[in-house]
């Protein structure tokens, strides 16, 4: 039996695609793997905080010298970082703003980029090669976007701030088994969007992990 994390980012409800993508996605996993448990995080339509000063202090201070006073401002980015920890496959449903992700799931990263808790430096100081601390964990990244051209050798890839960094800030991490399912030409709507639906929704139904 595994935890399922299923992360929303859209500020969108019902028009959302990239819901209706994860919606699709926990159906069809759900029939493949009846005893998985499922979690939602909500990022979109409730915001994650920014990042305070108190905050970056409090995450830099060292166990050793914690108080409980000095670590409040990390209580939402500690369950946050607990919700990784304890789950075993992550399912993001991210849509394309100006050619990046939501400020909603930025907010989120920078809670969840914790260092000695989700990834540290090899030598433990500052020596610029990271190891990540989530282990065995599967990532799907379920993107929406309105043109296309987006992916690697595409017209559009130098613009593409949205599953590359994905990819790159769970690679830190130590996520190296990601899986990118992007539905494009939202904006053309018509024939051409409804194919990429197709194709994109026929590419759902055949996830495994």
């Amino acid at each position: 039996m595994r935890k399922v994390l299923v992360i929303n980012s859209s500020t969108r409800e019902e028009k959302s695609h990239s819901r209706a993508l994860t919606k699709l996605f926990v159906e069809t996993w759900s029939k493949n793997y009846p005893k998985d448990t499922y979690h939602y995080r909500e990022v979109g339509l409730t915001p994650i905080p920014h990042i305070t000063n108190e905050w970056i202090g409090a995450s830099f201070t060292k166990v050793e010298n914690r108080t409980e006073e000095n670590q409040k401002p990390l209580e939402l980015s500690n369950i946050l970082v607990k919700e990784l920890k304890e789950s075993d496959v992550y399912v993001i449903g991210v849509p394309m703003y100006n050619w990046a992700i939501p400020s909603g799931l930025k907010a989120y990263i920078d809670h969840i980029m914790r260092i000695n808790e989700t990834w540290k430096f090899r030598s433990g100081e500052p020596d610029g090669d990271y190891v990540g601390l989530l282990e065995n964990k599967k990532l799907f990244i379920l993107s929406s976007r309105g043109d296309n051209g987006y992916a690697e050798g595409e017209h559009n890839a130098h613009m593409n701030f949205q599953t590359n960094y994905l990819r790159t800030i769970f690679n830190i991490l130590g996520v190296q088994n990601v899986e990118i399912i992007s539905l494009d030409n939202e904006e053309y709507g018509g024939e051409l969007f409804a194919k990429s639906q197709e194709e994109i929704h026929n590419q759902i139904l055949k996830i495994k992990y």
